[in-house]
């Protein structure tokens, strides 16, 4: 049987595929650029590869590329599990729970939203001095775990995700309420855990304005500082560090390739329950 053909369809179809192609251009010139010599992407745009990539591959790995591409990666798994395990347990204890003072606490957490990160960014300098963890990753990886936009997030969406009827019969059976948390509610709010994992590991993967306050030894700096190594006072290594960029993009296109789904899933659901 044929199908009938619809002009609807093939326009939604058009449209999709035109937007499609609009967002991947840049990562495709971003690519092609890295290929060539800075002064030739200079002059004009470049849409056809280049002979100039393995000379700016040495340049990137001259740098000690991989041990920033650790530093990165490491801080920003345990960041990213951290924050995951904090906002999803203090949702948890927001949403199911009542105890005295839980609407002012929640109330503070929402009020922390309207205050700019970088206006914390002196008050954590301080501290961290105060505790002697300058020049380490603690400042890169403890305090994003405490994020009050995930906290929200996860809050609202097990309001209406988690069933209070199925801790109270948990607890009926002799189940404690880490074992209800771990058992019962992690499975159910795995959309969301999964979409707070991205945002989170984006976010933290990213993260430049941190490192650049907390970090001047060189061997601790992550992919984002790193690329400031290839600018010096007599010439910006412009290729070099486009394709430093390209290569520490490829993770994050991996984990959104696999993990989209679920970071649709959990924002759709967190945008209407609750």
């Amino acid at each position: 049987m044929i199908k009938r053909f619809s002009l609807s369809k093939a326009l939604v179809w058009a449209v999709v595929i035109l937007i499609s192609l609009v967002t991947l251009f840049p990562f495709y010139v971003m690519i092609i650029m890295s290929t060539y010599v800075s002064e030739d992407i200079m002059v004009s745009l470049q849409l056809f590869p280049g002979n100039y990539l393995l000379e700016n591959l040495k340049t990137v790995f001259a740098t000690d590329f991989l041990r920033f591409y650790w530093n990165s990666t490491y801080v920003a798994v345990i960041a990213t599990l951290g924050g995951v395990l904090v906002s999803s347990m203090a949702g948890f204890a927001f949403a199911k729970y009542r105890f005295k003072g839980r609407k002012v606490l929640f109330g503070i957490v929402l009020a922390t939203l309207m205050i700019p990160s970088q206006l914390g960014l002196v008050g954590l300098v301080m501290q961290l001095k105060g505790m002697k963890l300058m020049n380490t990753h603690f400042a890169l990886i403890v305090p994003p775990m405490a994020n009050a936009f995930y906290v929200f997030w996860m809050t609202q969406y097990m309001k209406g995700s988690v069933p209070t009827e199925i801790l109270e019969s948990a607890r009926i059976d002799g189940c404690n309420d880490f074992r209800a948390f771990f058992r019962i509610v992690f499975p159910i709010i795995r959309p969301a855990t999964i979409t707070v994992f991205l945002l989170s590991f984006l976010g933290s993967w990213n993260n430049y304005l941190t490192p650049l306050v907390v970090l001047n030894k060189e061997k601790l700096y992550t992919i984002p500082m790193a690329i400031t190594l290839f600018s010096t006072t007599y010439r910006n290594d412009y290729a070099a560090s486009i394709l430093a960029l390209t290569l520490a993009t490829l993770p994050i296109i991996v984990i959104f390739a696999f993990g989209s789904k679920y970071l649709i899933q959990g924002m759709v659901a967190g945008s209407v329950k609750g």
